[in-house]
């Protein structure tokens, strides 16, 4: 007759919850053994977890923000693109941006073995629903920490847009030209119609990102 051989009973993992307190390798654990999960970030050593999100607040935004960076990585060799990333920050911090650009060769950031993105990008941009989220915070101060050059927050409630650059440690905003156009000081060509994205008119916002990429500051950029 075969003995039984005890077999010990699986390791339980405790799911995600917002409000945790976690090291950053507890919290990869945690969000590795919840694959429905579609967004967890932790900011700060503390765990957020995303509500569910509305066409209007949330998905139509970032449906523009995407389609705009979309079409300047088509036109710029060099430049990473990425939707909802989770990104390793510092041991405290690891955020999932709703959208991010960022230097391939030589920038800040580089893609682990295991397909993460490590360092901070050189843009992201975050859909956020007034002043009062944790993205104009807790986020802010933590990739202005870790050296995020260009933080982009589309409040989507206050109907407004902050661009903001980082300046000796700073985060300033970058306000608009006379004819109310934001330039990125970090990726040249890409140029915002603010007032336009505001009213989503996509038409607007894109025909004045092809005035950016047509001006010789983009040209040298791709060519440099």
């Amino acid at each position: 007759m075969t003995p039984e051989i005890a077999t010990k009973p699986p390791l339980f993992i405790p799911p995600l919850e917002s409000g945790d307190k976690l090291t950053r390798a507890e919290f990869e654990r945690r969000y590795d053994a919840m694959p429905n999960l579609k967004k967890a970030e932790l900011i700060e050593g503390v765990v957020y977890l995303a509500s569910p999100l509305r066409i209007k607040s949330h998905g139509e935004p970032h449906g523009f923000i995407m389609t705009w960076l979309g079409v300047y990585k088509a036109a710029t060799p060099g430049v990473g693109f990425a939707d909802n990333p989770t990104v390793r920050l510092d041991a405290d911090n690891e955020p999932q941006p709703d959208a991010l650009l960022r230097i391939e060769n030589g920038g800040q950031s580089r893609i682990t073995e295991d397909d993460y993105l490590e360092g901070a990008p050189e843009l992201i941009v975050e859909i956020a629903a007034s002043t009062a989220s944790y993205d104009l915070h807790e986020k802010l101060k933590v990739y202005r920490r870790n050296q995020v050059q260009e933080y982009l927050v589309w409040r989507v409630y206050d109907n407004a847009f902050d661009w903001f650059k980082l300046q000796e440690g700073k985060y300033i905003q970058l306000e608009a030209d006379s004819e109310g156009i934001i330039c990125s000081q970090v990726f040249p060509g890409l140029w915002l119609d603010k007032s336009a994205l505001l009213e989503r008119n996509l038409a607007q916002v894109l025909e004045v990102l092809q005035q950016g990429l047509s001006t010789a500051e983009h040209q040298n950029f791709i060519g440099s």
